[in-house]
């Protein structure tokens, strides 16, 4: 028998248009993927380079349980220079296997049974199903085309009871690519619960300016990583910043459950916060998912899609699909398999998401083109 809490996770959808697109793929189908938010960059090679450098010292043996000093001491750095974070030190940065054991770790020091946490709708998959797993409630605040899918403070306000715990942000955002306002998020950190800050898109900015938690409260706990600006996804590392009065029970836990993150991930690590050609690899990265950005809007809006306030950060765009369709889930599949093009479901990211598709162009320019071309193709046969 298979327990309740394993019961209750739903699937990933964007995992099964990919395996979908795969067997597809298997069989001789051209498929052009815009489903997946994966970068298509090779990791920098002075990263890689540090990785076999550390292999050749041996560097093969358990770390600390928080990580290895030094990357550690280069998160502080890092935060210190880019937030103007003064006061943080080495002992408040947890570093973990990519940033979904971070989620696990995190929750489970801070949830009881019956607490809430409020996300919002449409939001990332995956973050109501940590809660659920810890039974724990998540309740879900909506968010608004018209707003660029911002949190509205007031009805985070509206749905604080006694029993919610904490608050979780992700700007820039999944699916929607939206940066979060600092006056909203400042609003945010003076409510009183925990905020959960998921930054692992920070970096991949491309107007405006992206801010830390850190800046509005130290009653935050922070969520970032290498997957995504540092195109390192299959290295999996991740890092928490915490209060200092968490490290110990954050820290039994890691012991535990995970041991420690792997070495030569790690020693990786600090040369992508410290070396200068990684700099201008990530810049490089980062104006090109601009170019990616400004064409994919175009040509959505040529389509037909509808888009009100343009994404400006990560690598997606959520686009309203209504003038197409009333069940973006099969839509989604629909496009897939007559136009052969990988895309992702709003519903994936909540009941609020219906009605909307994910576009994500960390793919090739030339790709990002041709999928959109049969799409185009595809919807005008349709009609």
């Amino acid at each position: 028998m298979i327990c309740r809490r394993v019961q209750d996770i739903k699937s990933f959808i964007v995992m099964d248009v990919l395996e979908r697109a795969q067997e597809m793929e298997r069989a001789g189908v051209s498929v052009i993927h815009l489903e997946i938010g994966e970068p298509d960059f090779d990791t920098p090679e002075a990263v890689k380079a540090a990785a076999i450098e550390a292999l050749k010292r041996g560097e093969t043996r358990y770390t600390h349980s928080l990580g290895a000093p030094q990357l550690r001491e280069a998160v502080c750095r890092y935060y210190r220079e880019t937030y103007g974070i003064e006061n943080l030190e080495p002992d408040q940065v947890l570093v973990t296997s990519g940033t979904s054991p971070a989620f696990l770790v995190a929750m489970s020091s801070i949830l009881e049974c019956g607490d809430q946490v409020i996300l919002s709708d449409p939001g990332y998959a995956c973050y109501p199903n940590f809660v659920r797993f810890l039974e724990a409630d998540p309740v879900t605040v909506p968010v608004y085309e018209e707003d660029g899918f911002q949190y509205r403070p007031e009805l985070i306000r509206e749905a604080l009871t006694p029993r919610t715990r904490a608050i979780l942000v992700n700007s820039p955002s999944n699916p929607t690519g939206n940066i979060l306002a600092s006056d909203r998020m400042a609003d945010i950190a003076r409510m009183g619960p925990w905020v959960l800050s998921d930054e692992i898109y920070h970096g991949l900015v491309y107007e405006g300016q992206v801010r830390s938690m850190l800046e509005f409260t130290d009653h935050c706990i922070v969520f970032n990583g290498f997957s995504k600006l540092y195109a390192m996804t299959g290295w999996r590392l991740g890092y928490l910043i915490v209060p200092g009065d968490l490290v110990w029970s954050m820290q039994r836990l890691l012991q535990n459950f995970f041991i420690s993150t792997n070495s030569l991930a790690q020693a990786a690590a600090c040369v992508a916060l410290s070396d200068d050609s990684v700099k201008a690899d990530v810049e490089r990265m980062r104006r090109t998912y601009d170019t990616r950005r400004q064409f994919m809007l175009k040509r959505l809006r040529e389509i037909g899609f509808g888009i009100t306030v343009e994404p400006t950060g990560a690598f997606y765009v959520f686009a309203n699909a209504r003038r197409f369709t009333d069940d973006c889930y099969r839509f989604a599949f629909e496009i897939l398999e007559k136009a052969h093009v990988g895309i992702t479901p709003g519903v994936d990211f909540g009941p609020n998401g219906e009605g909307y598709v994910r576009f994500s162009y960390a793919n090739s320019l030339e790709n990002i083109a041709e999928g959109l071309r049969r799409i185009e193709a595809y919807l005008r046969s349709r009609s």
